[in-house]
């Protein structure tokens, strides 16, 4: 019988050699990889040195350093409500009429110390627990808006503008009730989906708190890295000269703080320093950058989005950031 050369057993090894050449085996394959980052790292490190990625960095990794420690408290608080906490405990909490438990809502978010990432894994419990959507949603603007830490905050770093405390107090928690009214009567249920979730009916409580855990900080965290990416692209493009040129137009000063409050994602315990050094601006204006901040910025779309779906935050943001703005010019007239 003809022996070819592909069935032929090598001498001594034990092994069949293959038609089309020889194997590739990994050993081979981590040398290739080797090599080539030996090839692509001064590229790569000439890229990394260069000011805008520098800049991009220093924004991505703030905005996400800021805001991991609030996102992981708004989870845990979300799956202890989940898991801990009876539905009867809200229809006892909340009055039984919308219009009323939309501000009760509201206030209670002034004593909740965190930032809006905390605060969106919480609503989506709330109504996962049945509590009305327009009172979740109260809760969701106006606890990131006028926490006690926040306004602290604020009031260190206007110092010498006592005023501007109780001003973002009273802006924050009347559009976040402003918003939770309009959803009351304009917003639909299909509007508002949250994602699946496992079911740890029959687990352990300590089983299916952990459970919950993972799944928000999953969830949540991911839309958070895309969001703080996106603000630190467009923080690094936009260009500084612009800010000066808007601050001597008291129309557009409030506009272009209303916009840069958006794009920077700036959590809401430290953006009050960011406010107080833009100077060049009005007081109502700055105030209009505190609210809106904590209410509708890149990476807390990004969340909402995830968490209750997109059609939502694509009606819900936009709304949200006209009510802040207006809001925040009449809050500004009267009192600043």
């Amino acid at each position: 019988m003809a022996v070819t050369q592909e069935t032929v057993t090598q001498e001594g090894t034990g092994r069949r050699s293959r038609p089309g050449g020889p194997r590739v085996d990994s050993s081979l394959l981590l040398v290739l990889a080797l090599l080539l980052v030996l090839l692509v790292q001064s590229p790569v490190r000439r890229a990394l040195a260069a000011p805008v990625l520098q800049s991009w960095l220093t924004v991505f990794v703030a905005v996400v350093v800021q805001a991991l420690p609030f996102l992981v408290f708004g989870v845990l608080l979300s799956a202890a409500l989940a898991v801990f906490v009876p539905p009867s405990f809200f229809a006892r909490a909340l009055p039984g009429r919308t219009a009323l438990a939309v501000p009760v809502a509201g206030a209670a978010g002034a004593v909740l110390p965190g930032c809006e990432c905390a605060s969106v894994p919480v609503a989506g419990a709330l109504v996962r627990r049945g509590v009305t959507p327009a009172a979740a949603l109260a809760f969701l603007l106006s606890a990131p808006a006028i926490n006690p830490v926040v306004l602290t905050a604020t009031a260190v770093a206007f110092s010498g503008e006592p005023r501007m405390v109780l001003a973002r107090f009273v802006a924050g928690l009347l559009a976040a009730c402003v918003m939770g009214w309009l959803w009351q009567r304009l917003g639909r249920a299909d509007w508002l989906r949250l994602p699946a979730r496992d079911s740890y009916d029959g687990r352990s409580r300590g089983a299916a708190f952990w459970g919950s855990v993972r799944h928000d900080v999953m969830h949540a965290g991911g839309f958070l890295v895309v969001g703080a990416a996106a603000a630190a692209t467009l923080k690094a493009v936009v260009p500084e000269g612009w800010l000066r040129v808007a601050a001597d137009h008291p129309v557009v000063s409030v506009l272009a703080l209303a916009v840069l409050a958006v794009l920077l994602s700036i959590c809401s315990e430290a953006d009050a320093f960011v406010a107080a050094s833009l100077t060049q601006f009005s007081l109502t204006a700055r105030l209009t950058f505190l609210v809106v901040g904590p209410m509708v910025d890149l990476k807390l779309f990004a969340m909402q989005a995830g968490t209750f779906g997109r059609a939502f935050a694509l009606r819900f943001a936009p709304a949200t950031f006209a009510v802040a703005v207006t809001v925040s010019v009449l809050t500004g007239a009267v009192l600043l």
